[in-house]
């Protein structure tokens, strides 16, 4: 985990100094929430270093996952350098979840395609959400490091140690994001780590290492407010894949939070969700539903308290869910 910190944290010092940190450049435009140009090169340390880890460890994953993985830091390079449309970048999502999800043995057709799609939106959630300062990776770091407690806790050694390995670059990654950010995370960064985010949840479920719903639960926070704007602009009969600033977080910034404010109360949310998760890990099943459902209410309530504050102050249109 030192490895992963420390690799991190030089290597995105390195890259901003690069030529490359002058090509990856994330110009303010209609969806962003800050106004000067920052070097995104941040998700390929993150990816760099973790993937080479990995392959160093030998971890007892599918070589698919690795494969894919390194795929879409690929592709997602370009779109940061050239802006791919949007049907290359969903093909490119699709690809992956599908190699992974034909390397997982034992699922049946219906798991499959259900895993494939979800991995798919988690790619895309991911990089949605990934609008505000320190947000995608402080969710990668308490993320991640749920699913390491879990994984290790159950003895599956490989999947914990990658996990960790994420949650611990995310950590050195934050080192330069955090508001004020310096170092902004990008497409190659944010859709590889949200395809993990469903891809290691879909193998520590296949292996028994934890439930469907534990995954889901850990990243709720990102999962809810992403799916409910992707529902409400449906519901407008609006593009999905236009650019926008609908999202809860971007609201909340929009009339007049801090980058910062919203980065602590959304960590104190990720904490506190993940450590839900891992409590109801160890009861029973009654318990387990209760404190699932205890956790969506509790969002639910939380959005839906938060939209009403954004439509009051005229950010959403009154048909907005929430």
């Amino acid at each position: 985990m030192v490895m992963a910190f420390l690799g991190t944290l030089v290597l995105a010092a390195i890259l901003v100094r690069l030529p490359l940190g002058a090509i990856l450049q994330d110009y303010p435009n209609s969806r962003s929430l800050h106004a000067r140009a920052r070097p995104k090169v941040g998700g390929l340390a993150i990816m760099a270093v973790s993937l080479a880890l990995v392959a160093l460890a030998r971890l007892d994953v599918p070589a698919a996952v690795m494969g894919a993985c390194a795929f879409l830091v690929v592709v997602s390079a370009i779109d940061d350098a050239r802006s791919l449309s949007a049907s290359v970048r969903l093909a490119s999502h699709l690809g992956a979840a599908s190699a992974v999800a034909i390397a997982v043995p034992g699922a049946n057709i219906f798991l499959a395609v259900l895993a494939v799609a979800t991995m798919a939106w988690m790619s895309n959630l991911y990089n949605f959400m990934d609008g505000a300062d320190g947000l995608a990776g402080g969710m990668t770091v308490i993320g991640f490091g749920a699913l390491a407690l879990a994984a290790n806790s159950a003895g599956a050694t490989g999947l914990a140690v990658w996990c960790a390995l994420l949650s611990a670059s995310a950590a050195a990654f934050l080192c330069f994001n955090f508001p004020p950010a310096s170092l902004f995370m990008g497409d190659a960064g944010a859709v590889p780590l949200g395809f993990l985010a469903g891809a290691l949840g879909y193998i520590g479920f296949a292996r028994d290492v934890w439930p469907f719903w534990y995954p889901a639960l850990v990243f709720s926070p990102f999962i809810f407010d992403a799916s409910l704007t992707l529902f409400k602009r449906l519901l407008r009969g609006e593009k999905p894949w236009v650019a926008h600033r609908e999202h809860v977080y971007q609201g909340l910034i929009l009339v007049g939070w801090s980058h910062r404010k919203l980065t602590l109360i959304a960590y104190l949310l990720m904490l506190a969700v993940c450590g839900a998760a891992l409590a109801a890990l160890s009861r029973q099943v009654a318990a387990q539903i209760a404190i699932i459902a205890i956790v969506v209410a509790s969002l639910g309530g939380l959005f839906m308290f938060a939209g009403r504050h954004l439509r009051r102050a005229g950010l959403w249109q009154k048909s907005a869910t929430g």
